[in-house]
């Protein structure tokens, strides 16, 4: 091609692009393009703090609420209205339904398996030896889980899968306590095996209690990393639920019992919860069993206080699980539950932050705001 005709196309080219240029900048006459008027949305606050030297180098934001036996917020930051997907903070109230149902007293269910219900454990041989005893009594096996395969943080366990050359099963997934509750709950129910379905009639279940205990119906859900539907709700609705399992013991409702059993079976089980080196098994340890707390991922906590019949709930807004565990640190210690100078309140507030020769470069902080206002 010609030299001429190569500067004719671009000519051509330049003249429609800078046609097509004013044809986005003209405004249609029959279009207002003022935003509407609303209410200004709370933003999220400062939650979590990380500091190297004398700089201030990450900030976590997010959205914190702590809810009364009533329902109602006693203190918020943030936005309490935030939409959120509670992950595995949730588990009790997904275990609701298998004692409402009566399924847990049919086969006799201990509070370990309780424990293990909620559970996002380790997959270390506490775990999975209890949940294959389970699938044993109920007569079914790993095959019948619907969690998947999932490689176990336990370091031992984990070891003897890589010296063994074998790899993990279902019972290793940090979810199938949880399973284990869901194939009890569909076995009693005579429903059928696919019980993560949505339509299921153990996750229609799981909905409406769901929607019960946080006072909302969920506008949507998503599919966690288990597989099973989990519903969303606002940070308001997650820390009214958990304000409902605090006060429970006040009832006397069979849901409400089933929310004292479970949460008593949490905290009298802290190591099935979790698990070795995890801020749940920690937390619940140092508060002497009058706590139950429990993690949930992209940064989702909450905690449930029975003696003071206070809910907490907060997600940190970029998923950070080291926030989150700073700060559910913060509000146990604000509000008494949980001893400053306790292992679990050293490790989480004011961590030290160390390089790999052990040099102290900064720590990690709870956001001065993050205080319960007595």
């Amino acid at each position: 091609m010609r030299k001429s005709e190569l500067w004719q196309d671009f000519a051509v080219f330049s003249l429609k692009t800078r046609r097509f240029s004013d044809h986005l900048a003209r405004k249609p006459p029959s279009i207002d393009w003022t935003p509407p008027m609303t209410a200004p949305i709370p933003s999220a606050a400062p939650l979590t703090e990380i500091w190297r030297g004398s700089l201030l180098e990450s900030l976590h934001l997010g959205h914190a609420v702590i809810c009364n036996g009533a329902g109602e917020v006693v203190q918020s930051w943030g936005n309490p209205d935030a939409l959120i997907y509670p992950r595995s903070s949730c588990k009790m109230i997904q275990a609701l339904p298998l004692l409402t149902s009566g399924a847990a007293a049919r086969y006799g269910l201990r509070s370990e398996q309780l424990a293990l219900a909620c559970a996002s454990h380790n997959g270390a041989r506490i775990h999975i030896d209890r949940v294959g005893q389970w699938l044993d009594q109920l007569g079914l096996g790993e095959g019948d889980l619907r969690c998947g395969a999932q490689m176990p943080r336990d370091p031992e366990v984990m070891q003897a899968l890589i010296k063994t050359d074998d790899s993990p099963c279902q019972i290793h997934n940090n979810c199938s306590g949880k399973h284990a509750g869901f194939l009890t709950l569909s076995q009693h129910l005579g429903a059928g095996p696919d019980y993560h379905e949505i339509d299921h009639p153990v996750q229609q279940a799981c909905q409406e209690a769901f929607e019960e205990a946080t006072g909302e119906s969920s506008p949507t859900y998503g599919i966690d990393g288990c597989s099973a539907p989990n519903f969303a709700s606002t940070v308001t609705g997650l820390a009214r639920a958990m304000g409902w399992f605090a006060s429970a013991h006040t009832r006397a409702t069979r849901a409400d019992q089933a929310a004292v059993d479970l949460r008593n079976a949490m905290a009298l089980h802290p190591e099935l919860v979790a698990g070795e080196g995890r801020a749940c098994t920690a937390l619940m340890r140092d508060m002497g069993g009058k706590v139950s707390v429990k993690t949930g991922a992209e940064g989702v906590f909450v905690a449930i206080l029975p003696e003071q019949q206070l809910g907490i709930a907060l997600k940190v807004a970029d998923g950070a699980t080291r926030a989150a565990e700073c700060a559910i640190a913060a509000l146990l210690v604000s509000l008494g539950a949980l001893d400053p100078a306790s292992p679990s309140a050293r490790a989480y507030l004011d961590a030290p932050i160390t390089n790999w020769n052990g040099i102290h470069c900064g720590e990690m902080r709870p956001a001065a705001e993050l205080v319960f206002a007595r």
